[in-house]
């Protein structure tokens, strides 16, 4: 417990800290503050990204980088998939369904295009482990899967809402089963594929394991409990702005949703360790394809008003299938440099302008 409060005391950005508490308290007594919630709600996330990512490569110096990676894209979407029960709860399934196209196009694009940039201004040409393409073709395949819903909601004939609703839930099934044998693949029978290369820096103090691990599970309880009070306020804020469900869902959550797993990524990145941000921005990415989708889609026949498909808007589906290309395009060689983030940037920011250009009402059906 003393290294922990040592870090916290020596480190500027950790006493932002104190706004947790404090975001936690004004949602209870003004719940109807929605701009200042919103504002000391994203201020709260920050250090609590930053305390995340310390604790995260204390347990990435036991157990390697892709573990390591593998862990933080876990508790990372641990609360985009919170965030999302509370829309499934009230029946938001636009919002739902944006989070989780916004999530896996900001990590596959925005998280790993910033990590290749941030490392490639501090080293010429970085190298990581190719290995990590086994993230690609797992986000390629479920991407794929999620074209098929929607071919199918094109087709005219008796009873095509029924059989959307049914192929949905078994794809459901089928994803969680290939996320299964990914990592039985990954961390069990060739796990020696992705062992990461030893070159990377050192990050300065690390953390006991033992006081690690519990801060990594405290730390992922807070950032849910403070990004569901985010979520909540931008709705209200989208409103008064005029911000479509889609662009909040796609950019807005997307960004807030992943900003623990983007701090360890880019410090991983500037440290030339980018097996660790690769396996980080692909692994979550694939994860929410594979396993978070699937299982809010299960999830909606329980807490849900309806049962959810995975019919996205053509949209959606567009800009999902361009990422994951690129994505797979990009890191079959195994070496960056900073343009190569830069142009993944600028493909992140073409989205997010041509959802918030769209006018609302026009991202398809709920």
């Amino acid at each position: 417990m003393n290294a922990l409060l040592r870090e916290i005391r020596h480190s500027p950005l950790l006493w932002l800290l104190i706004v947790v508490p404090v975001v936690i308290v004004l949602e209870h007594l003004m719940p109807d503050a929605h701009t200042l919630l919103f504002v000391l709600a994203v201020i709260a996330i920050v250090p609590l990204a930053s305390l995340l990512s310390h604790a995260t490569e204390a347990v990435a110096e036991k157990t390697g980088d892709a573990v390591g990676g593998l862990l933080n894209a876990t508790l990372g979407n641990l609360t985009e998939l919170i965030i999302a029960v509370t829309a499934l709860q009230a029946g938001q399934y636009m919002l739902v369904k944006a989070s989780i196209a916004g999530a896996i196009v900001t990590n596959s694009l925005f998280m790993l295009g910033a990590s290749l940039f941030l490392g490639g201004l501090r080293h010429r040409v970085q190298e990581y482990n190719r290995a990590g393409r086994l993230h690609s073709a797992l986000l390629l395949m479920a991407t794929i899967a999620l074209l098929s819903p929607s071919a199918v909601a094109d087709l005219d004939f008796p009873g095509h809402e029924a059989t959307v609703q049914r192929l949905s839930t078994a794809l459901a099934v089928l994803l969680i089963a290939a996320y299964g044998l990914g990592l039985l693949f990954s961390l069990k029978t060739h796990k020696d594929l992705f062992a990461s290369s030893d070159h990377g820096e050192a990050g300065g103090p690390i953390l006991p394991i033992a006081i690690a691990v519990p801060t990594l599970g405290i730390v992922t309880v807070l950032v849910a409990l403070v990004s569901e009070i985010f979520v909540a306020s931008v709705q209200k804020a989208a409103e008064t702005l005029g911000m479509t469900p889609a662009f909040v869902g796609f950019i807005v959550v997307a960004l807030v949703g992943a900003a623990a797993e983007m701090a360890v990524a880019f410090s991983a990145a500037r440290r030339n360790r980018l097996d660790m941000s690769v396996s980080i921005a692909l692994g979550s990415a694939s994860q929410i394809a594979l396993f978070v989708a699937p299982v809010l889609v299960l999830l909606s026949y329980v807490v849900g008003p309806q049962p959810m498909d995975l019919q996205f808007w053509p949209g959606a589906v567009t800009m999902v299938m361009i990422a994951a290309v690129v994505t797979s395009f990009v890191t079959n060689g195994g070496r960056s440099a900073w343009f190569v983030g830069a142009l993944l940037l600028c493909i992140y920011a073409i989205f997010a302008m041509t959802l918030y250009m769209v006018p609302p009402g026009s991202h398809g059906p709920v």
